[in-house]
């Protein structure tokens, strides 16, 4: 399963475009990431780090086809209370 992120940083945080290929087929997400959620669950990664690390915390639990197609990051939270970045 191949996971390519690419962030761009906007006025309150960062937007990020996540492609998720697998089995011949790609799923597109947008993730926001706020400032303070970077520096929560960052661990002194860069953005598309987190983020990444954050989709495969999420396949290992869901197929791709399942994850939002847009959200922020602090909402894996809500869905998975054992999320940690």
């Amino acid at each position: 399963m191949a996971v390519e992120v690419s962030c761009t940083a906007e006025k309150t945080g960062y937007r990020c475009t996540v492609d998720v290929s697998a089995g011949g087929s790609t799923s597109h997400h947008i993730v926001r990431v706020a400032a303070n959620d970077l520096e929560r669950w960052g661990k002194g990664r860069s953005v598309d780090e987190l983020v990444r690390a954050s989709f495969d915390f999420l396949l290992a639990r869901e197929p791709k086809e399942s994850i939002l197609k847009a959200f922020d990051l602090a909402v894996i939270k809500r869905y998975f209370p054992d999320y940690g970045g």
